[in-house]
């Protein structure tokens, strides 16, 4: 007897071993519905000058400030700075939205000056701006680099709008404030005027302010263009900048305001031609359409759609049982279809929601995921350049191409995968996908699906716990509309 109830037990403890691995090799596979419209998105698309007006798809807001407004004496603390930045960026995070900052010393005309007033005004080189101004850019560092609420930083200080000309920055003081900008932002991503020319050893970002401006697409356009080929700049930092529609020939493209370059599939499909020729994250200016007009509306979804990252889940594989040995293995499959990455290393999270209430019971995130390595396409069609009798002498047609358009490399697909061990009670869970804004592990980007709930996580199926009954998202699963979800935010520390 004694024999037989160790064959017995061998053999329960066989079976237990198949079990195991029976249930750990099951798995769901989920190919999530596609999300039709434009995603507010933080870091990308259309930008505001101020975030308070409630645009409906900016996450970004560009803020120029005065250098005489955050220092006005040499005896002017780094407080000045915090306070006036927190006064102005009340609310950000709620809302959301992110800044990108610009300093400058003049607007344009002789009255919009705004220098120090213990400095000398239009004096761009001597020794008492050289040590003001590297000890400005060091404050700057040390208030915005690790402020959640700054997206991007435009150098800007020199010439009108900051902009770079009219003076531009000498060498000599390319040489200076690059290496200032570069040491005091480690975490920020800084962007110049003219990238293909200025700055070069520092590998800056670029702001086109006349983006699309029919004169200016040959000669800032195709050199930043250019740029991009031979260095790979769009693959490591962001392309942005505004529209312009006050000189030149503006109104052969891009449109005579902001309205018509939306409204108008001439104006709009140009623009966007441009947004992924040049891998374009962000645009203002172009965003003070008018919002009550129908016409305007539509193109201006267009639009964000291109505009930046767009991350579409196309497939989704996950263990619907778990426990005991057996792990939840999950594994997803992305594809950008955007112009342009996301250029920060915020985590990917996995959790298991009550499958009720939707509460959060487990979470965490997938280790070696880094969401800047998931490019678009690359190589968009180049325009047919034609002779025109003013500056620049040359120019795109106005209707960019008669060629098809489209990636001369089409962006590819990213696998992760990874298992993990939830501790959860016995019970059914809904299994979410997310990424995280740092700034509190909040989530904050969403996904190109329509398996979204409010809150920012999507539901891509049921988990079990110790039962049986996992599987694909049941008939009748309530689902929420992220066009519709105002409620996505960050922390300020």
């Amino acid at each position: 007897m004694a024999r037989r109830r160790r064959v017995v037990c061998v053999v329960l403890w066989g079976a237990a071993i198949m079990t195991a691995a029976s249930a750990s090799a099951e798995t769901i596979v989920v190919v999530p519905a596609p999300y039709p419209r434009a995603l507010r998105n933080p870091l990308k698309g259309f930008t505001t000058l101020n975030a308070r007006t409630g645009h409906e798809w900016a996450t970004l807001a560009h803020h120029y400030i005065k250098w005489n407004e955050i220092e006005d004496r040499e005896s002017d603390g780094i407080d000045r700075i915090r306070e006036f930045c927190d006064v102005k960026w009340k609310g950000f995070a709620e809302k959301n939205v992110k800044v990108i900052p610009r300093v400058y010393l003049h607007w344009s005309g002789d009255q919009k000056k705004f220098w120090p007033s213990d400095m000398k005004t239009d004096d761009y080189t001597s020794p008492q701006f050289q040590k003001r101004v590297v000890r400005l850019v060091k404050r700057l560092g040390e208030v915005w680099d690790e402020d959640p609420r700054v997206a991007f930083v435009e150098l800007g200080i020199f010439g009108k709008w900051g902009e770079h000309h009219t003076p531009s920055p000498t060498p000599e003081m390319q040489e200076l404030v690059g290496a200032a900008f570069r040491k005091a932002f480690r975490h920020k991503h800084v962007s110049v005027r003219h990238a293909w020319k200025e700055f070069t050893p520092f590998e800056f970002g670029e702001y086109w302010d006349s983006w699309a401006h029919y004169q200016q697409v040959w000669a800032h356009g195709k050199p930043l263009h250019d740029l991009n080929v031979e260095t790979g700049r769009w693959r490591k930092t962001y392309i942005g900048g505004e529209t312009a529609y006050d000189w030149g020939l503006w109104k052969t493209q891009p449109g005579d305001d902001a309205t018509d370059s939306v409204s108008d599939p001439a104006h709009r499909d140009f623009v966007i031609d441009t947004v992924r020729w040049l891998h374009c994250t962000q645009l203002r200016w172009i965003g003070n359409y008018d919002a009550r007009d129908p016409k305007a509306r539509e193109g201006a979804e267009f639009l964000q759609l291109a505009l930046g990252y767009r991350f579409v889940l196309e497939e989704v594989s996950f263990t619907p049982r778990i426990g005991g040995r057996v792990k939840l293995a999950v594994s997803f499959k992305v594809r950008n279809t955007g112009a342009a990455p996301f250029y920060y290393k915020w985590p990917v999270e996995v959790a298991l929601l009550e499958s009720r209430s939707k509460e959060v019971v487990w979470k965490d995130t997938f280790n070696d995921v880094d969401i800047r390595t998931w490019l678009p396409g690359d190589g968009w069609t180049e325009p047919e350049w034609i002779a025109i009798d003013q500056w620049p002498k040359k120019a795109p047609k106005a209707t960019w191409s008669d060629a098809p358009r489209g990636w001369m490399s089409r962006p590819r697909q990213y696998r992760v995968s990874q298992d993990f061990k939830p501790v959860v009670p016995r019970g059914r869970y809904v299994l979410t996908l997310a990424i995280l804004d740092p700034a509190g592990m909040r989530p904050c980007v969403r996904f190109a699906t329509a398996n979204y709930l409010k809150g920012g996580r999507h539901a891509m199926g049921i988990v079990t716990s110790g039962t049986f009954g996992g599987g694909k998202l049941p008939a009748g699963f309530q689902l929420d509309d992220p066009h519709e979800d105002m409620s996505l935010g960050y922390l300020v520390r």
